[in-house]
């Protein structure tokens, strides 16, 4: 049986700045959790027109070198090798679709991802099942809410220069947030990101253990990018999507030659 959870993020940003933001922040991201041998590798980058299901927009291929990434129990029971993820995602922007799959387990690992970025909060009507689930599928799912106001549980992730609560743009004026229901105290756009997972995971005696442990570390890794892409606000706003094509590239490159240097860095856990 599969976990179903969506995570629902809320944030001071319209729909069109966040599909720039997103991009700018999964770029710098990528260079923050490279590096000691592990982190991205990005195979693919390239448009793609008319997919049966997910439209046209940009699809990459990435794989991620994991180790320090997964829990202790983990590595001590996957063979060398094995500790490697494959990212394939369309982008047919307000909608992504993103799947995950490891080489060494096959059919028995999978995670799926739809996502929806939407125009105002989760308790907007029209917001209420943006997935249009329904029958066992809504049933199961599980809703867990984001709010970048929130401190990181892991105090290892906090950074001044990233808490919402202190940043203020100078591009927008946007920030600092006031309170934990701060949408409701700015004059901002609003809008949500929707990340619908749904989580497929045997390896007897250890799929409960192993799915507890995705579902709270994507809250974490969500938790921190969205609190990064908005502090970083002033560093994306007015970019082009041609300036993201080319960050893009340069990314790719510096990935490349730092994957293998000096130590690993990110999120890590034990």
């Amino acid at each position: 049986m599969s976990r179903i959870i969506e995570y629902q993020i809320p944030l001071p940003i319209s729909v069109e700045e966040y599909q720039i933001g997103q991009l700018y922040a999964v770029a710098e991201a990528s260079k923050n959790e490279t590096g000691g041998g592990e982190g991205i590798e990005v195979k693919e980058n390239e448009p793609y027109e008319n997919h049966e299901k997910y439209g046209s927009g940009q699809y990459t291929f990435k794989v991620i070198h994991l180790a320090s990434k997964v829990p202790r129990f983990v590595r001590w029971l996957a063979p060398k090798g094995a500790l490697e993820i494959h990212e394939k995602a369309w982008n047919a922007y307000p909608f992504c679709r993103t799947e995950y799959s490891n080489p060494y387990m096959g059919d028995n690992f999978k995670i799926y991802i739809d996502t929806w970025h939407k125009p105002g909060l989760p308790k907007d009507e029209e917001n209420k099942n943006v997935h249009d689930l329904t029958g066992q599928k809504l049933k199961k799912r599980e809703v867990v809410p984001i709010n970048i106001y929130d401190a990181p549980e892991h105090s290892s992730d906090y950074k001044e220069d990233e808490d919402p609560r202190k940043f203020q743009s100078k591009k927008t004026g946007r920030g600092p947030l006031e309170s934990a229901d701060w949408p409701k105290k700015g004059d901002f756009p609003l809008m949500t990101c929707f990340k619908l997972y749904e989580i497929e995971f045997k390896w007897k005696g250890l799929q409960t253990k192993v799915e507890n442990f995705i579902v709270n570390a994507v809250k974490r890794l969500l938790h921190n990018f969205h609190r990064q892409l908005f502090c970083w606000l002033d560093r994306w706003h007015g970019m082009t999507m041609d300036d993201i094509r080319k960050l893009e590239e340069d990314t790719k490159h510096h990935l490349d030659k730092t994957r293998h240097e000096g130590d690993v860095k990110g999120m890590k856990v034990n």
